[in-house]
């Protein structure tokens, strides 16, 4: 009878395997153990120790990305072992051994299988996003805890068998100490403050606004919005149909205004630095990249509207990085911080591209805390910093003046809660501008979430509906009609004129007949007469009209009938569109320091 060969339970080229595994398992325990360290100290600044912070940085997530390289490197071998050396090793007389190896395997194959279940990867039809936050909790821990079992059942394993080489270990626990020592040195590195920085610290003057850092911000950071569309589909097509889209040399009624701003100051004091005014709030891209100066914009041949910097406007990135409100004066007195990025967030390249959206996708909170935070982003001082505004001194070169002001005209009122001299007060106080301004809209948005009882799934409206029908028009809008008629909707309600009385003889002595109703008195053909009339606001958080009043054109079209006859008009307009001039107009009208108009 053939005596049966001898088969090592781990032969030479398995040894190299083993090797393999064992090299990544260290690499993946230093790096386990910084990712978890890292993840326990943001989890307690969250909840307010160490004075709060963010600890979970861009090294972090290169950290995290390599955690799923080595991860899904370790597959293959982990899997070829442990069938290896279970068949030349299943019939051995060590039963205790083989026992605890076959624990040790089985519990390697559950931290591999809930590493790939906590990812969220799309690769054609496969798509693997485990979004419920209960299972998904369940598995995160299941895949913290599995390791420290795998390693404890390998011990004994190894107890149970050959002599464990404690000399090796050690070595390979050195090699360990050694990338853990500069985990933590490119932790404290901040790759962000190496950045140009503008030659004057005054460049930012007279704009209130300001980078974290005093330096600038690249433009292909700030001007990315594309890269939000692949998982924000919705609110970028609001957005992409908002003024905030078309605020800078995109928008003509503005290039007309800051080109002219930019050509008084080159003649007046031989650069454009006043005109930097404009640029915090209209012009971030430009003014943070430090491309504000260029020659380009002034340029009648130049076409302003189709430069990327010059059309990007107030892009998704420069909302999103403002970090801190620094006052309420307005005139984009905020400070805004170049974002933390992933891996290969912004390349160009399709696969590091794919990457980078895998890595948001599968920690998506770094994602969500870098550009959302809610005590900045949902109050109303936010919007305070562009919707308020005055003139400097150094600006005018006469004396400080306010400007538009919804921020202020907004807290008096009763819609805030605090007016006390207000015409009416709602049902409920509202806290700040997002909840008239930024509705809810269903949608199956990446950031869509269920807000109320109706379990329907909803993001803030980026359009911003409000009343400005012009831009819609003027600027380069896919579908100026859809705009338009969100406004109008919008609108529905917020304005109520009242015909309070009528007075006999066109004069304020004349007989006065009021209330209008129930009766109405009859007029006599021939006569005059003056209508009272009452235009109040009746859903609307601020004064009417507001933001650039001078240049709204908002006026009472009134028409006079008897029998189905037109007998009288105001505010009419003619075949060419020309105005009734004695229309009755709601604007004002800026003066400069001579009593003169200022009409551009």
């Amino acid at each position: 009878m053939a005596t049966k060969r001898y088969v090592p339970a781990i032969g030479p080229k398995l040894q190299w395997v083993l090797r393999i595994v064992l090299g990544l398992f260290a690499v993946l325990c230093v790096n386990s153990v910084y990712l978890a360290a890292v993840t326990l100290l943001q989890s307690r600044a969250a909840s307010g120790a160490y004075g709060g912070g963010d600890y979970e940085n861009n090294f972090y997530q290169w950290m995290f990305f390599i955690h799923l390289v080595l991860g899904l490197a370790i597959v293959v071998p982990v899997v070829v072992f442990g069938c290896i050396h279970i068949a030349n090793a299943r019939n051995r007389p060590n039963k205790r051994a083989i026992r605890a190896g076959y624990a040790t395997f089985a519990t390697a194959l559950g931290v591999l299988v809930t590493g790939v279940a906590l990812t969220r990867v799309d690769i054609g039809a496969l798509t693997i996003n485990l979004k419920d936050p209960a299972s998904r909790s369940v598995v995160y821990w299941l895949h913290v805890i599995l390791p420290l079992a795998a390693a404890w059942l390998f011990v004994l394993h190894r107890l149970a068998g050959r002599r464990i080489k404690w000399k090796t270990g050690a070595r390979w626990a050195l090699v360990a100490a050694v990338f853990a020592g500069g985990m933590v040195l490119f932790h404290l590195w901040n790759p962000r403050v190496a950045r140009e920085g503008p030659r004057n610290p005054d460049y930012w003057e007279p704009s209130l606004a300001r980078t974290a850092t005093g330096r600038f911000i690249p433009a292909s950071i700030l001007d990315n919005s594309d890269e939000c569309l692949e998982c924000h589909a919705d609110i970028h097509h609001q957005w992409s149909h908002s003024v905030h889209a078309f605020s800078s040399f995109n928008n003509p009624l503005y290039t007309f205004s800051v080109r002219k701003t930019r050509e008084h100051a080159f003649a007046h004091d031989g650069h454009v630095q006043d005109a930097r005014f404009c640029a915090g709030c209209h012009d971030p891209v430009p003014f943070f990249s430090g491309a504000f100066e260029l020659a380009k914009w002034d340029d009648p041949n130049y076409d302003v509207a189709s430069d990327p910097l010059g059309k990007a406007s107030i892009t998704c990135t420069v909302c999103h990085s403002i970090t801190s409100i620094n006052g309420v004066r307005g005139n984009a007195d905020y400070t805004i911080s170049e974002p933390e990025r992933y891996p290969f967030e912004g390349s160009t390249n399709p696969v590091l591209k794919w990457v980078s959206q895998q890595l948001i996708k599968a920690k998506p909170a770094f994602h969500k805390r870098t550009f959302l935070k809610p005590e900045v982003h949902r109050s109303a001082e936010f919007c305070s910093t562009c919707h308020k505004v005055f003139l400097p001194e150094e600006l005018n070169d006469y004396k400080w003046l306010r400007g538009q002001n919804h921020y202020d005209s907004w807290r008096l009122s009763g819609v805030s809660g605090r007016g006390v001299a207000a015409w009416y007060y709602p049902p409920a106080p509202q806290t700040s501008c997002n909840a008239c301004h930024m509705p809810t809209v269903a949608s199956n948005d990446f950031g869509a979430k269920v807000r109320d009882e109706s379990g329907v799934l909803t993001v803030r409206n980026h359009m911003f509906p409000s009343a400005n029908t012009a831009i819609p028009v003027l600027a380069p809008m896919t579908d100026p009609q859809a705009v338009i008629r969100a406004h109008e909707q919008f609108n529905q309600g917020v304005m109520r004129l009242d015909l309070m009385a009528l007075r006999e003889g066109g004069t304020l002595e004349g007989t006065l007949h009021a209330p209008l109703r129930p009766s109405v008195p009859a007029l006599v053909p021939g006569e005059s007469y003056m209508l009272d009339a009452v235009v109040r606001t009746v859903k609307m958080g601020h004064e009417f009209t507001q933001g650039t009043a001078d240049s709204n054109e908002i006026w009472l079209d009134v028409t006079l009938l008897a029998g189905g006859r037109v007998i009288g008009r105001s505010g009419g307009m003619d075949e060419g569109g020309g105005l009734d001039p004695w229309s009755r107009f709601y604007n004002i009208f800026l003066l400069d320091r001579e009593g003169r108009r200022i009409d551009r």
